[in-house]
């Protein structure tokens, strides 16, 4: 039988709400002693010409989950968090929104300094999620990560 892993997907922009709630709900876990949290945002580049004003993430969401849930372990087996949240955008993001929310909790602040920057990497690097830049004049071509 195949291991279901956790959807890592938001449908759109990640709301602050959301995020605001995310941290909120952590008050109540007296181990923590340190959060650190990352924040992807859909940035307006400037393409030969042309400025983005949204992308339009896709990705194969069952195997992005597992290679989400495969960066997870690897993260917890290198350092010690409490706890870790991932959250990736499918469907269309607009300048200025957010499309990356990554939160990493520990007792201590080191930990989570080293974990997200290590995290962040992995996701950029391994995880098959694709963007496509949409152009303010409409047209689009896919986004190569820098």
């Amino acid at each position: 039988m195949e291991k279901k892993y956790k959807n890592t997907f938001k449908q759109g922009a990640i709301p602050s709400e959301f995020i605001a709630n995310a941290i909120a709900k952590h008050q109540s876990k007296k181990d923590i002693g340190a959060h650190n949290i990352f924040l992807g945002q859909v940035r307006a580049d400037e393409v030969d010409g042309k400025i983005v004003s949204a992308i339009e993430y896709t990705a194969y969401e069952e195997m992005a989950n597992q290679k989400f849930h495969e960066v997870r372990e690897a993260t917890f087996e290198k350092y010690n968090l409490s706890c870790m949240h991932v959250y990736h955008s499918l469907g269309t993001v607009e300048t200025g929104e957010i499309c990356l929310f990554v939160f990493v909790s520990s007792p201590r602040r080191k930990e989570v300094f080293e974990a997200l920057e290590y995290v962040v990497e992995k996701i950029k690097s391994e995880v098959p999620v694709f963007g496509k830049e949409i152009f303010e004049d409409e047209s689009h071509q896919w986004k190569v990560n820098s």
